[in-house]
């Protein structure tokens, strides 16, 4: 290789090294940018922000903030309506016309208006230091009648403001910042970038409501919720809530020690029966006379109770549940469930009748209701049985299997009313009513199986008595000139149906779809068919099968003086294994 050639190789070499430079600067230059991002992005933020946007009057239900805040009015604390009626009370109720709030529990029945600084407590007047507010169209509640009336721990922070409120048994894990910790943020969010709303020292105690990754949510002391690295915390004990409640102080009521409930319905029109006439009813615990009953839209109850009755119920060991009908009148009864003064003067006469008469319970039949006073209905049986509950009293309540019918099934909140009152008595007949266009029984074993079964999605069996009919239906089915089918019907007790069978010498068979025994005559003079279902023994005792299998509380039957003599054995051998 020649010099002249070698020699004119450098130059190349020095302007490769030239050109490395600006390439070099380039890759600092991206890395720096990148450490400064890196910097800027994982730098912890030392903004404060102030806890709940600087809402000094939050309320923290068991470690959520409720989206409304409560008021003050001095030292007095009042509650958002609606938070009650979401956390604590759904059964609250808010009456319009007179801007009424009235609060009921198991032995007591608080009522509150707007601007009073008098409630009443079981109709005994309390004295209020604010009364229930309007401001901005809200509603808001006093606290401290609350405080003695719900299971709740209500504390409020000084500090923070923030009102807290948690449940009686409540348990929440906490744990605590490590007592080597100088300080430590608790972030408004899960990382280290989010702005802190305080600073926690070691040994600091926090609840632990959740956690993200390597962060706990927790809530402090002061009722303010954040975040806390996990490495900065240890764990700790689980705290809970225990508040000294005083027990309902209510007499003991009336339970069938042993035995099932064994219920008769007394169907009083005018009279009261001749006791004097009424046979044995071996395994009867329970009588329930129709003696009351809502005359007019002002809620006046007729009264059609007799001492005598009760005091020859009392001598043979029966309980007597005086019955409360409201006529089957659906606007009487909307006008008394609308307004409190009508409901109570209802329950006042009750009351007064229950005392009067030494009854045991009360039974409530109210049927025929439009569907819209769902509600309504249930608040009334509310406001009632803390009252006949203090007299000692039983409370029952008749409902209908479920159907789509608006006013006859719907209206009745089951679950509702079966968290109130001590039983429920479904009314497991009329499969096939009066005036139905079909003949049929009334009540077939399957359809009273698959209506009670119904009716226990949402009544407990210890609480359910089963209806069961002492009566049947004859059906006529006559041929019109035109060619189609009248159907009629008339009811028959049980010793009419068997005497009707007997003057035809017909011989029940059974009917497999019904579970009963069937009879059907075509009269010879005009060709119309009869038919009829039978109530009888056999079919009372499959009834009492559908007790003992579902284990439910009882049986109340519809109605005595329907019934064969022999039925009242035949029933109590079923309920309770006789031979």
């Amino acid at each position: 290789m020649s010099l002249e050639l070698e020699f004119e190789r450098r130059p190349r070499r020095r302007i490769r090294r030239k050109r490395r430079a600006p390439l070099f600067l380039l890759m600092l230059t991206i890395l720096a940018a990148a450490a400064a991002y890196a910097y800027v992005k994982w730098m912890p933020s030392f903004e404060q922000v102030m806890p709940y946007e600087g809402n000094k009057q939050a309320i923290v239900f068991e470690g959520e903030l409720f989206d409304r805040s409560y008021q003050l009015e001095g030292e007095q604390i009042l509650l958002p309506f609606e938070f009650i009626q979401e956390h604590l009370d759904p059964h609250i109720h808010w009456e319009e016309p007179g801007q009424l709030v009235i609060i009921t529990t198991k032995d007591k029945v608080l009522r509150m208006q707007s601007g009073e600084l008098t409630a009443y407590l079981n109709k005994k007047p309390v004295d209020l230091q604010v009364p229930v507010t309007i401001r901005d169209g809200d509603r808001y509640i006093p606290l401290a009648p609350l405080e003695k009336l719900y299971p709740y721990a209500f504390t409020r922070h000084e500090g923070s403001g923030v009102l807290r409120v948690e449940k009686n048994g409540y348990e929440i894990q906490q744990a605590q910042v490590k007592p080597e910790k100088e300080r430590v943020r608790l972030r408004q969010e899960a990382t280290h970038q989010s702005p802190y709303l305080l600073e926690l020292t070691g040994g600091a105690v926090v609840d632990v409501m959740g956690e993200r990754e390597d962060w706990y949510r927790v809530l402090t002391a002061d009722g303010v919720s954040g975040y806390l690295p996990k490495k900065a915390m240890e764990p700790g004990e689980a705290r809970q809530v225990v508040l000294e409640m005083p027990p309902a102080s209510l007499p003991a009521r009336w339970k069938p020690e042993g035995k099932k409930i064994n219920l008769t319905w007394e169907h009083v029109v005018k009279q009261n029966p001749n006791v004097a006439e009424i046979g044995s009813m071996p395994g009867v615990n329970v009588v329930s006379p129709t003696w009351f009953e809502l005359t007019d839209a002002e809620g006046t109850l007729s009264n059609k109770a007799d001492a005598a009755y009760v005091q020859w119920a009392h001598s043979r060991g029966y309980q007597v549940w005086g019955l409360v009908t409201n006529g089957f009148n659906p606007d009487w009864t909307r006008a008394i469930l609308s307004s409190y003064d009508k409901r109570e003067k209802v329950i006042s006469q009750i009351l007064h009748y229950a005392y009067l008469y030494e009854l045991d319970g009360i039974n409530i039949d109210f049927e025929n209701v439009y569907v819209e006073e769902k509600e309504k209905l249930v608040q009334f049986v509310r406001e009632m049985t803390p009252y006949l509950h203090q007299q000692g009293l039983v409370v029952s309540m008749d409902v209908t299997i479920k159907s789509s019918s608006d006013m006859w099934s719907r209206f009745y909140d089951r679950k509702a009313l079966a968290e109130v009152v001590d039983y429920i008595a479904v009314m497991t007949y009329d499969e096939h009513w009066a005036s139905s266009p079909v003949a049929g029984s009334v009540a077939s074993l399957p359809w009273s199986e698959n209506g009670l079964r119904g009716v226990l999605e949402e009544v407990p069996a210890e609480k359910l008595l089963l209806g069961v009919p002492f009566y049947t239906r004859l059906w006529k089915e006559a041929k019109q000139p035109d060619g189609s089918v009248k159907v009629t019907s008339k009811a028959l007790y049980m010793s009419g149906a068997q005497r009707w069978i007997q003057e035809r010498k017909l011989t029940p068979k059974l009917d497999e779809a019904s579970g009963q025994l069937y009879v059907q005559y075509q009269d010879p003079a005009d060709g119309a068919v009869y038919k009829m279902w039978l109530e009888d023994v056999s079919s009372i005792q499959k009834r009492m099968e559908l007790v003992k299998k579902y284990n439910l509380a009882g049986v109340a039957s519809w109605r005595r003086g329907f019934e064969l003599p022999e039925i009242w054995e035949a029933m109590d051998a079923a309920l309770h294994g006789k031979e």
